[in-house]
């Protein structure tokens, strides 16, 4: 059929207009490198702390929190192509001077980045 119409040939009416805070935001990429983050403002005066590029990372190990220096991304699951480009995302397994760590938050979205040492 026709898109837009049912099969009785009558048409689907729209629930509501498209308004402009539906529309979807631009990807942030982060990469290894110096620390390059962006102060935004939000809906309803809130105020969010985005990362561009980060080196260091929070690592967990035994319960404890250390700072790390990032090497390498090993190795990413939703998509090979950003471990090869070293595109910082959730899930990501990286190399850091205390071993490999997985990445537990959204970098693009905090501002850090967040990891679990694994071995």
């Amino acid at each position: 059929m026709k898109s837009g119409k049912k099969m009785s040939g009558g048409r689907y009416i729209k629930p509501r207009k498209k308004k402009l805070t539906g529309r979807p935001g631009q990807a942030r990429i982060v990469k290894i490198g110096e620390e390059k983050t962006k102060l935004l403002k939000m809906r309803g005066g809130a105020k969010k702390r985005v990362s561009f590029a980060q080196k260091i990372a929070n690592v967990i190990q035994n319960g404890k929190g250390k700072k790390s220096q990032i090497k390498n991304v090993l190795e990413t699951q939703s998509n090979t192509f950003l471990a090869r480009q070293n595109i910082l995302v959730k899930g990501a397994v990286i190399e850091t001077e205390l071993g490999k760590a997985k990445i537990t938050n959204r970098p693009s979205q905090e501002g850090n980045v967040q990891a679990v040492l694994i071995e």
